[in-house]
């Protein structure tokens, strides 16, 4: 080949170091992450294979993360072909683990099968420590590559691997593990695997205080639905369904809550199917078809077909399955594929749920009267949706009046301010740049969207103008491409009430316009809290730490400090110059990272029941600053 000189071929992990991405899906935090669930996995698979009863994670001062299990420990003995020991093999070389031999395991959570020769090739040094066969062996790596022989360290009585890694500074942008990030799946993975013990702790010191959450589930993914709906008021116990035909085993668990947005997890060998699958397809179908069914055997469908959309209203459900084969469809590898699985999973539904209602006739009467609200609220909400919807995005006549717009057209150039009040919303209008900022001032609290259906949320002049100015739509008819802008910043005065409103626009965008936080659209802007005067120089706050900062550097003689109490209180040129310039202001990225405790945080703090939010604020009342009242 002519260019045959420039073909770099890559061998082994040597690929691994060179596209980091391609295997961990990046070098920020959610790779680095991804090392750690990496390693539980081929413990998980031990679990799943029923050899491992315990799983431990240490994080230690010297940054590295241990991760051992008391399963039957990675093979020692020499694989001849190659004159090495099978551990090192599996270290080394890509998909030479266990999972890709059908005789090891029958299913495996390797969900893009790389291995643990990824997670050695990205480490600064990976230390594997064996007990096996009544020995202990130990074999060390240095960026993949051994730096010695797998040794004998000692007799033992017990069996386990224990892998400690360093994340490679060379790779990662940030090497510090995050213990709620860890701890959080660890905690889903012990629902996922009922009855596996599970523990992590933090054993790294100051800045991080010390740490240990154990996790150990016997109900599984019944436990999960009832985590899952902690803080609402449910309509029943949670259903439990499973059935297992070859080797495929499904496990699935419901329960209906007085709430209007569902939940439902989907996992394949306890990887979450984020994208769903035809698992999901043939739970819906199912779930619909069973209702109908029972409805109209019993005359409570009062002459109406209950649609899918309305069986799902305030469902909560964890489907589990865990089969030999997965096959994933689309970019992320989160979607199921496998075509057989949809008629399996559709007659277990059909079967329970059917089951499930005939069982316990006043709960299903209670379920299917909710489903027949859901949809009378649909018809409203749909007639209502009309009158938010606007002919294009350049028709500005059909923009609300109260709206001050920017000048540009182009979305990705555009931003709007969400503010609290005509003060600060004059204050906003005035020190804005008009060509790309536009001001959308709110007047007093929106709707408590988590009290309330769709039809009476779009009642709600508030949230009619915001639904007309983002331009998006709303729901289901939501349409990421049609957003006018990329920036959508929540300002607000930085007090009690301030942040009740950010709350409450919080709450509303991400129960019902989830996709524009999930695209990166929104915003919290940061107003500062104190300006600090010295004669004519002007310093600004935004904590008591910063105050303290800046008294200290500007000496205490003749040194005026002004609380804001309020964004109205500053003059247009003050919230330019600290909330609004882009070169200046501080903006917070609101992000879903976790989606599960999203939901429970919004149940918390906006849902109908009172004691969950009155132990919450017990709980961290002495942790709030400034508090206005």
């Amino acid at each position: 080949m002519e260019n045959e000189e420039r073909i770099q071929v890559l061998d082994g992990l040597e690929a691994v170091r060179s596209l980091p991405g391609m295997y961990i899906g990046s070098t920020g935090p959610v790779g680095l992450h991804h090392l750690v669930s990496e390693v539980v996995d081929n413990s998980i698979d031990e679990a799943m294979a029923g050899h491992c009863s315990t799983i431990e994670v240490i994080l230690d001062r010297d940054g590295s993360a241990t991760i051992s299990d008391d399963g039957r420990g990675i093979p020692v003995y020499i694989i001849e072909e190659y004159g090495k020991p099978a551990v090192e093999i599996v270290m080394t070389t890509l998909h030479a683990g266990g999972k890709f031999d059908k005789n090891t395991y029958k299913v495996s959570g390797g969900l893009h099968g790389v291995g643990v020769s990824v997670v050695n090739a990205l480490s600064e040094w990976l230390r594997v420590e064996i007990h096996k066969g009544g020995k202990a062996y130990v074999q060390e790596y240095a960026r993949g590559v051994p730096t010695g022989d797998l040794l004998v360290i000692g007799d033992t009585d017990r069996t386990g691997t224990a892998i400690t890694f360093k994340p490679d500074p060379r790779i990662f942008q940030e090497t510090v593990f995050s213990f709620v990030t860890l701890s959080k799946r660890l905690r889903e993975l012990a629902y996922l695997n009922r009855g596996v013990y599970i523990v992590i702790k933090d054993e790294r010191g100051e800045p991080h205080p010390p740490s240990v959450d154990t996790y150990q589930f016997d109900g599984g993914i019944v436990s999960f639905v009832e985590y899952l709906n902690e803080n609402k008021n449910t309509l029943h116990d949670p259903a439990y369904f499973k059935k297992t035909k070859d080797s495929t085993d499904i496990e699935i668990a419901i329960q209906y809550n007085e709430g209007y947005a569902d939940n439902i997890l989907s996992f394949v060998n306890s990887i979450n199917t984020v994208e769903g699958g035809t698992h999901l397809s043939g739970f819906k179908a199912a779930i619909t078809m069973s209702i109908n069914k029972y409805a109209k055997a019993n005359n409570l469908a009062k002459n109406r077909k209950i649609s899918g959309r309305d069986t799902l209203e305030g469902l909560t459900t964890v489907i589990s399955l865990k089969l030999a084969n997965p096959q994933f469809e689309g970019q992320t590898k989160m979607k199921l594929g496998n075509t057989d699985v949809k008629g399996l999973v559709q007659s277990l539904v059909g079967e329970g749920v059917t089951d499930f209602l005939e069982e316990n006739p006043k709960t299903a009467k209670k379920i299917i009267d909710k489903m027949l609200e859901a949809a009378e609220a649909w018809e409203a909400a749909k007639k209502a949706r009309e009158s938010t919807r606007r002919k294009s995005a350049l028709e500005t006549s059909n923009l609300p009046g109260k709206l001050a717009d920017c000048s540009e057209r182009d979305p990705a150039k555009s931003e709007i301010y969400l503010v609290e009040g005509d003060s600060a919303g004059g204050s906003a209008k005035q020190g804005r740049d008009r060509k790309f900022q536009a001001i959308l001032p709110l007047r007093g609290k929106i709707l408590n969207v988590e009290k309330a259906r769709l039809h009476k949320i779009l009642r709600n002049n508030e949230i009619r103008t915001m639904i007309t100015a983002f331009g998006t739509g709303i729901g289901e008819e939501l349409d990421i491409n049609k957003a006018r802008y990329h920036k959508i910043s929540i300002m607000t005065d930085a007090d009690v009430d301030g942040s009740h409103i950010r709350t409450l626009l919080l709450t509303f965008l991400y129960r019902y316009m989830p996709e524009l936080i999930e695209a990166g659209y929104v915003y919290i802007a940061q107003p500062p809290l104190y300006q600090v005067k010295k004669g004519k120089v002007r310093r600004y706050a935004f904590t008591d730490e910063e105050l303290d900062a800046v008294r200290a550097e500007m000496g205490e003689n003749g040194v005026t400090v002004q609380r804001y109490k309020g964004l109205g209180e500053m003059n247009p040129s003050q919230l330019w110059e600290t909330t609004m310039d882009p070169e200046t202001r501080t903006m917070l990225q609101v992000r879903i990272e976790d989606a599960m405790e999203a939901d429970r945080m919004f149940t918390i703090l906006m849902g109908d029941a009172v004691e969950p939010r009155r132990a919450f604020i017990e709980k961290h009342a002495r942790e709030v600053e400034n508090l206005d009242v």
